[in-house]
Order: C-alpha cells, then sequence, then structure tokens
C-alpha cells in the first residue's frame, strides 16, 4: 500500500508552526489542509484529551463565525497525534494567508471564559471529557511561542 503524503513529512524536525498539509481539487475548487501543529511530535507531550476536546470545540465556534473565513471553513479539529489540530479551507491558500486568523483563533481560545459551546450530553457524544484552563494554556502558549513571531520554518515544512 502506498504511504499516504501525511506521514512522508520529518516528524523528526518538525517544528511548532502553521503548515500545508495538502490542497485537493474537489468540485472545480481547491481546498487547502492546514496543519496546525501546537506540540513538537515525539519530544514534547502531546495535548491532553481533554485540553485538544475544548480546542476543537472552541476554535470550530470561533471559525464557523468568523465574518471573513466562516463560508470557507470545511473543518477544524484534533489530530489523532494529539500534537495540534487539522484546518481545512476553500481556497488554494498559504500558511502566510491564514496567519492572522489562527492568531485571533488562539487568542479567542486563550482568553475564553464561560460554558464551552456544544458541551452539553445533548450536543457532544464526550461532554465530559473538557478541560478549559488546559485549553486556554495550551492556546496561550502557542500564540505567545510560535502564531507571534512565526519564522519561514514555522511556516514551511521541513526539506526532505
Amino acid at each position: 500500500m502506498e504511504k499516504i503524503p501525511s506521514f512522508t513529512i520529518d516528524h523528526e524536525r518538525l517544528l511548532r508552526g502553521i503548515y500545508v498539509s495538502r490542497k485537493d481539487a474537489v468540485g472545480g475548487e481547491t481546498v487547502t489542509t492546514f496543519d496546525i501543529r501546537m506540540k513538537e511530535p515525539n519530544r514534547e507531550s502531546v495535548l491532553t484529551n481533554g485540553a485538544i476536546h475544548t480546542i476543537e470545540h472552541l476554535g470550530a465556534t470561533f471559525l464557523r463565525n468568523d465574518p471573513e473565513w466562516k463560508d470557507r471553513v470545511i473543518y477544524f479539529g484534533p489530530m489523532g497525534c494529539l500534537t495540534g489540530c487539522y484546518l481545512l479551507l476553500r481556497g488554494d491558500l498559504a500558511s502566510a494567508d491564514i496567519l492572522d486568523l489562527t492568531r485571533r483563533t488562539f487568542a479567542f481560545i486563550a482568553s475564553y471564559e464561560g460554558e464551552i459551546p456544544g458541551a452539553t450530553p445533548r450536543d457532544c457524544g464526550c461532554a465530559a471529557m473538557h478541560d478549559l484552563a488546559a485549553a486556554r494554556r495550551e492556546s496561550r502558549k502557542y500564540l505567545d511561542e510560535v502564531l507571534s513571531r512565526p519564522t519561514p520554518d514555522n511556516l514551511n515544512y521541513p526539506r526532505q
């Protein structure tokens, strides 16, 4: 079986950042998949289940309500390895194109107070698995250490 593209990235050299994971032609337009990498793979502790679940709820809510981007959002959710999230957007985009959007998303999560949207048993399949404090802490760290001063290494996958 052929190895899929996301398994061909050198995770031993991958830093935290925003990366274009892939671009797909769908119905005559391009869908760009972004790797929103919050943790260095195999070198940092992964995000806890409660933190990533809350980041997913808050991030998806923010993105789907953003006046400029809401009609382009296809998906926002966690990576199976718990080192970040995937964001799928309509359009042929680069990491720099969504830097401001990503900053605003994680600033929203980092400062969020109140009830977590969609975190009731009626609305969520695991409503008890949320940790707002951890989501805020991880989002603040990502915002302060990565998004506030991105470099080419944080916006482009490592060369193979």
